[in-house]
């Protein structure tokens, strides 16, 4: 039996192509963080270390600096030995050797009158002082010693270097200037004081008044007319706002600031609730006060500022950059905020610029301690 072909399947038509699908944009690519360097590590460490150990000092720079005065500086007072009645011994009261007779009344002996002269025993060397009233000299053969000399007033004391106020920063106290203290008085800066303001002041103005007065005190205390004040980041700004709003460049003659923001910072946003942190802010009012003109503002102004500084946002802000201020910017590298008052190569180049002459004005330097 013949087996019949199967029919042929219809042909099955091409599958028309589906067309290419439009390409995706390109994700932006996610920048690789930086790493921090080894000097920002070694910063970061440095900072906690003076944190740890600023948080044990703390305490003992709470309460205000005792000033010592005239009598505290000489030594203390000697109290007067009470008088011994005049008894059958004599004044002393002590028992004469036996066979000595009394000692002379001495109410009793006559003084010589003006003019004229006692003379002296045979053989003795009396030392009479010439008259002051006709200013001729004693008798022939006498030994004539001057006068002593009247103490010397408190301005013919004072010693060559002029004092060096410290002012601290934010919720800090003096206790931040222990070593930057040691240095400059072992350098020879004899007066040295630190002067904390309460850490609930809400106005810079406010503390800059505070601050003028006790710089008059200091001047009037001391004898000079001009002192030197070292400002560590807020301490820095109100000095410089009683040397530039208030009159105080005729008593400041050089004003050192650590990490001040002259230009204001833009560090730690939420403590914007506190009115002085408010004030160091770029927009604020005090901020533009200290932009105006100064053109006879006497005092020099030195600027210590970090590149690793963290509460200086931007960094370039705790520079002085003012057209009519006499001043003088220092970079150092290598340490952060809390170092700039600690380490020993910031102390020994402060101390440098209170020693150096009146600098050029704009001139700038650039130091590092790592």
């Amino acid at each position: 039996m013949k087996k019949q072909p199967f029919p042929l399947l219809p042909a099955i038509p091409p599958i028309p192509s589906t067309p290419a699908l439009p390409s995706l944009p390109a994700l932006p690519s996610i920048p690789e963080r930086p790493r921090p360097s080894r000097a920002l590590l070694r910063a970061t460490v440095l900072e906690l270390l003076i944190l740890a150990g600023h948080a044990v000092l703390y305490p003992t720079g709470v309460a205000q600096e005792r000033l010592e005065g005239p009598e505290r500086r000489n030594g203390p007072e000697q109290p007067k030995k009470p008088e011994r009645p005049a008894g059958r011994n004599g004044p002393t009261g002590r028992k004469r050797p036996p066979g000595t007779s009394p000692p002379p009344d001495l109410a009793a002996v006559p003084r010589p009158t003006a003019g004229s002269h006692s003379p002296a025993p045979a053989g003795s060397a009396t030392a009479t002082r010439p008259s002051t009233a006709t200013g001729t000299a004693g008798t022939a053969g006498t030994d004539e010693r001057p006068c002593p000399a009247l103490p010397k007033r408190a301005a013919d004391r004072r010693p060559e270097h002029p004092p060096v106020l410290l002012l601290h920063g934010f919720i800090d106290n003096r206790s931040v200037f222990v070593l930057l203290r040691r240095s400059l008085r072992r350098h020879g800066r004899r007066q040295v004081e630190a002067l904390n303001y309460s850490p609930l002041t809400c106005d810079i103005r406010a503390a800059a008044a505070l601050l003028g007065r006790h710089i008059e005190e200091i001047c009037e205390r001391t004898g000079h007319e001009r002192i030197d004040v070292v400002g560590h980041s807020l301490g820095g700004l109100i000095a410089r706002y009683y040397v530039q709003r208030l009159g105080g460049d005729a008593r400041v003659r050089t004003l050192v600031t650590l990490g001040t923001p002259h230009s204001g910072t833009r560090a730690i946003p939420l403590m914007t609730v506190h009115p002085i942190v408010r004030q160091m802010r770029p927009d604020s009012a005090v901020i533009e006060e200290l932009t105006r003109p100064a053109p006879h503002c006497g005092t020099r102004f030195i600027s210590f500022w970090s590149d690793l500084d963290q509460l200086m946002i931007p960094l370039e802000t705790a520079r002085i950059d003012h057209p009519d201020l006499l001043t003088r910017n220092v970079m150092v590298s290598g340490i952060g905020h809390l170092a700039l008052p600690v380490h020993s190569a910031v102390a020994a180049a402060v101390r440098r610029e209170l020693a150096a002459d009146v600098p050029a004005a704009g001139s700038s330097e650039a130091a590092s301690v790592a």
